[in-house]
């Protein structure tokens, strides 16, 4: 059997990159996103997609009352790329409204759950993550976010 090697990262994996004005745009959509759909424990979530030709693509967290039913806002933000769409991403960015008990009342960028960093690495894996940092926001590619994913 014939062994197959890892492909072996680059520098520019590690490290991260500043932001655009492409993504600073990408965030707004998101924030209108949860500004116009915001239900507390059933839309807390939003996320926002660019895809390769530029066009954005966004989706609301889909709470239930079953926690684990529940589909998260980058897999809409993703389904509707994909159905409507070429399906490529470039850029994915998530913000969270401060839950009902929460002082801050800022929305916040958030790094995708690790369900969505597979789901992202597997169909994007060249995509880059707006997260934030301790100091401030930055751009990350997937696969540092998840650098062991599961294959089949």
């Amino acid at each position: 059997m014939k062994v197959r090697k890892p492909k072996p990262l680059n520098d520019a994996v590690l490290r991260d990159i500043a932001l655009t004005g492409d993504d600073h745009e990408l965030i707004a959509a998101a924030n209108a996103v949860l500004e116009r759909h915001y239900r507390p424990f059933w839309h807390m979530v939003a996320a926002a997609l660019r895809s390769k030709d530029g066009r954005i693509w966004t989706g609301v967290h889909i709470g239930t009352t079953v926690g684990r039913l529940a589909i998260c806002a980058e897999a809409v933000a993703l389904g509707r790329a994909i159905l409507e769409g070429d399906g490529t991403v470039q850029t994915a960015v998530a913000i969270r409204h401060p839950k009902p008990e929460e002082e801050d009342r800022e929305l916040a960028v958030v790094p995708p759950c690790g369900g969505c960093r597979e789901m992202i690495l597997d169909h994007a894996p060249e995509a880059m993550v707006i997260v934030r940092d301790a100091n401030g926001l930055i751009k990350l590619p997937v696969r540092t976010l998840l650098p062991l994913p599961y294959r089949r």
